[in-house]
């Protein structure tokens, strides 16, 4: 059986899918733009566009009633790899070292809205 987890905390989806899914003790996110949720708006620069996805997967998290500590596989889409070591540098603070969860980080052709950064997570419940 599945749940879908949705907060104001974070952006509302913009089309046709959730922000997470519980199911089967796995909660699994939709790619997370660097919106803020309160203006809509996203941050300048890579490190704040990281910064802000990640604090939208944290609300989406928290709502589904997890950490960030129940992570255990994340994507990172970045739209230009040269950003990997600033997004690297802001993304170590939002898990606990030696915590890290498994990850994947691809560079796309672009993402939507022209975003510089997209997360998605998968975490325990």
């Amino acid at each position: 059986m599945k749940k879908v987890i949705s907060t104001e905390l974070a952006p509302a989806a913009i089309g046709p899918y959730a922000q997470a899914v519980a199911t089967d003790g796995l909660v699994i996110t939709s790619g997370q733009l660097p919106i803020d949720p309160a203006t809509g708006a996203f941050p300048e620069g890579i490190a704040e566009q990281t910064r802000q996805s990640l604090t939208n997967v944290k609300a989406i998290l928290a709502e589904a009633g997890v950490g960030m500590d129940r992570v255990i596989k994340t994507t990172v889409f970045l739209s230009d790899m040269n950003n990997f070591g600033a997004m690297n540098e802001v993304y170590a603070t939002f898990f606990s070292e030696g915590g890290y969860p498994a990850r994947s980080a691809v560079e796309v052709a672009r993402l939507p809205k022209d975003a510089l950064v997209e997360i998605e997570v998968i975490a325990a419940l």
